[in-house]
């Protein structure tokens, strides 16, 4: 049986550079642009969205990466790495201005969100070195900006293989996607989920419902609620904060009788939805290791090899993207399925959809 258990790794040597712009110059007490330094003197630090440090999710498993970096590299906490908090999406330029205003080696925007903001600090100040999650910040000719490095991730890939999942796992032949803030990220999230159902299971219905905001799990859980309601029994979440409600549902569900099931995102939560002893509703989950990104990337710069101007996607075969077995609620048969599909992905005979357009047309 697969099982995921797999070591943070550094330098992952397959991961794909779309493109490339040049580095940032760095600045004069920049220890990561002035070929390595002293590792006492090096900071990285990193900015939130508003789901917050602690969202169990995106956010949560970014700053874990920070910190296993800084602890690797034997840093101080609080000196060397940290985090500032955002309370709202206004406070996404003025943190990034005050870690550049520090001379921090690498400020991290963790999030699309973000992409405004890193924009404007990054022209502002061309000897900060900037790195953001899921998106590509270019500058008005549609370049990436030479002193941010973007990463992203091949989501609609890990979205698939829980589709799969979800469509062997259900009995109702209907399963439920719980989206945050529609946008062309969350729909790789949505389509590859959906192409993974349609694929093994071309009959089951795929109920589609959007947050609009990834920091209310109340607004997930009542989505939830009018899901399982309508006869959905397995849900997937892409919701940040928000789809923390599905797990609250789904458990009160199960206490009360019900079989139904979540399936996470991002990190893997099974301990959100655990209810009872070491129980969870927790199916499974979609491993999107925005950990290993921001340790691999720190440590990049750290040696002096900041990769400002270049977009780094990782994937499947650089573990940047993966599924969760914790707990066993997967069956053999279900997880055998999984494992064949990836392979396809693997091997480049499965090529899964991101848009609506390539959904409709995967599907037929």
């Amino acid at each position: 049986m697969k099982k995921w258990i797999k070591a943070l790794s550094v330098g992952l040597a397959s991961v794909v550079v779309l493109g490339a712009c040049g580095q940032g110059d760095g600045s004069e007490n920049n220890a990561g642009s002035e070929g390595g330094g002293e590792s006492s003197d090096f900071t990285a630090k990193m900015v939130t969205d508003v789901s917050g440090i602690d969202d169990k999710s995106f956010n949560q498993f970014s700053w874990e990466g920070l910190k296993a970096f800084g602890e690797a590299n034997g840093l101080e906490e609080g000196k060397n790495y940290d985090y500032v908090q955002s309370s709202t999406a206004q406070d996404f330029e003025p943190n990034l201005r005050a870690l550049t205003r520090e001379n921090t080696d690498i400020s991290w925007a963790i999030g699309f969100l973000m992409a405004d903001a890193v924009k404007t600090v990054a022209q502002q100040n061309e000897d900060a070195q900037l790195a953001i999650i899921d998106s590509v910040v270019t500058d008005d000719n549609g370049d990436p900006l030479s002193n941010v490095a973007n990463i992203t991730f091949k989501e609609h890939e890990g979205s698939f293989l829980v589709g799969v999942a979800a469509g062997l796992q259900t009995e109702t032949n209907k399963v439920g996607f719980i989206g945050g803030v529609e946008s062309e990220l969350i729909k790789k999230f949505e389509n590859g989920f959906k192409a993974g159902v349609h694929a093994v299971n071309p009959d089951a219905e795929v109920i589609v419902q959007y947050a609009e905001v990834f920091t209310d799990p109340q607004k997930g859980q009542q989505l939830a609620n009018t899901m399982y309601t309508t006869g959905a029994d397995v849900i997937y979440h892409s919701a940040g904060n928000t789809g923390n409600g599905l797990f609250t549902e789904a458990i009160n569900r199960v206490k009360n009788g019900e079989q139904v099931w979540a399936i996470g995102v991002d990190k893997d939560q099974y301990e959100e939805g655990v209810y009872e002893g070491d129980q969870s509703v927790t199916l499974t989950s979609m491993i999107k290791r925005v950990d290993t990104a921001v340790q691999d990337v720190t440590q990049q710069t750290m040696d002096g090899s900041f990769p400002g101007g270049e977009i780094l996607e990782y994937g499947i075969e650089d573990d940047g993207i993966d599924y969760a077995t914790t707990g066993d609620n997967l069956s053999p048969e279900i997880i055998e399925s999984m494992d064949d599909y990836m392979q396809q992905i693997l091997d480049g005979e499965l090529e899964v959809p991101k848009t609506d357009d390539e959904f409709n047309e995967f599907a037929g």
